[in-house]
């Protein structure tokens, strides 16, 4: 009975993140389609956008990535063999330090957005980007700890439910504040950018305060975990941290290489091209690739997200529980799925690129070359988010 019970668990997590990725992805899409069709905007403001928000990102892999699988594996060991005491207190000791950690990350970002825009990416237009993206790295490093503590009780909801908030409200938040900024500014593309990577910021903060409010409306329920705890072993605030970032630090390592191929074509592909094209035409061949081609194969990696997210707590509970049988199978199930997922999407992006391209983006179409060579990464690549969530969880 147990074991079933965490099979619907494992299933019924898988299932809340799948549709919430899917969700995250169409309304991405919305505002990605609304911002390269949109007049003034296009293939130069994708360039301007993106080369802010991969600098953000790396910072972003560097406050959070790891955070939420980390503390996801620590809480569900300890929930797996009755300590709830201890899983409560990782989660608050993790809290106060990734706190402090993202409040860096922000610092960071804020004031040194002259100098990276200038003399790193070589285009000054994205300073305003950059700065209006400060705020986010700060509320999403503490989410990403309250995402962890409720995933590694296997409480996926709470996880999927703010990630498609935040990502509705990024959707909605985006096209109401470049049209306000078009109206009155006549179609400035840097202030359009800039504004548009605004509503993330408030996108993130608004996607924090659910799961703040979430964790409020739990806290009964929580405490009563707490204090019905059989095996809890009081461990050191300096103990705790290692544990999670002995966890942390390997997963934000291998996050953070993806992360860094982003920001290299950021610095690189503008710099590179203007030895053969003009400045405009260079800034439009990275918009190409980092505002329609990476949106576009990175739609099946973020479906394919949630088996790499709910295997770390699943494998991590059996594994404490000594129980190797569900490991092996939630692993093969989870593979088998993840194929079927990757194969027919290398497939259609490379066989029908131009199609989509023309589809989708009507006024801007260019780059179906590009997208057929980045969709032959999409097999091997959900093949690895879903191995990293086994090996993580063991």
């Amino acid at each position: 009975m147990v074991r079933e019970s965490k099979k619907e668990s494992f299933m019924q997590g898988i299932m809340a993140i799948m549709f919430s990725q899917i969700m995250i992805k169409l309304f991405g899409l919305v505002y990605k389609l609304y911002l390269t069709n949109k007049e003034g905007f296009g293939d130069r403001g994708n360039a301007i956008y993106s080369s802010g928000f991969q600098i953000y990102a790396l910072l972003l892999t560097l406050s959070s990535t790891g955070v939420p699988n980390a503390i996801s594996k620590l809480v569900s060991e300890r929930v797996a063999i009755g300590d709830n005491k201890g899983a409560h207190r990782i989660f608050k000791i993790a809290f106060v330090a990734f706190a402090f950690i993202g409040l860096i990350g922000t610092l960071i970002l804020f004031f040194g957005a002259g100098y990276i825009a200038n003399t790193m990416l070589q285009i000054p237009e994205a300073e305003l980007t950059l700065v209006a993206l400060s705020p986010s790295i700060f509320f999403v490093a503490i989410a990403s700890v309250i995402r962890g503590y409720f995933n590694g009780k296997e409480q996926m909801k709470a996880s999927a439910n703010s990630q498609t908030l935040e990502q509705i409200f990024k959707t909605s938040l985006t096209i109401i504040v470049v049209e306000i900024i078009a109206t009155f500014s006549t179609g400035n593309t840097v202030l359009m950018a800039a504004g548009a990577n605004l509503a993330t910021t408030l996108a993130t903060f608004l996607g924090f305060t659910y799961l703040y409010l979430y964790y409020r409306s739990k806290r009964k329920e929580v405490w009563q975990d707490v204090n019905s705890s059989v095996s809890y072993k009081n461990q050191r605030i300096k103990t705790i941290i290692k544990q999670i970032l002995v966890v942390a630090i390997p997963v934000s390592i291998s996050s953070l290489l993806s992360a860094v191929n982003k920001n290299i074509d950021a610095f690189t592909v503008v710099r590179g091209l203007k030895t053969f094209l003009t400045e405009a035409q260079a800034k439009e061949q990275y918009g190409i690739l980092s505002g329609k081609v990476d949106t576009l194969t990175s739609l099946p990696l973020s479906v394919n997200i949630a088996f790499a997210v709910a295997l770390v707590p699943a494998i991590a509970s059996a594994v404490a529980r000594g129980d190797k049988k569900t490991v092996e199978k939630r692993i093969s199930y989870s593979l088998l799925l993840t194929m079927l997922i990757g194969l027919p999407c290398t497939v259609g992006m490379f066989v029908f690129a131009r199609p989509i391209l023309n589809l989708l983006f009507p006024n801007a179409a260019e780059g179906a070359v590009v997208l057929q060579i980045s969709s032959l990464t999409i097999l091997f690549t959900v093949l690895a988010q879903t191995i990293s969530g086994a090996l993580q969880g063991i």
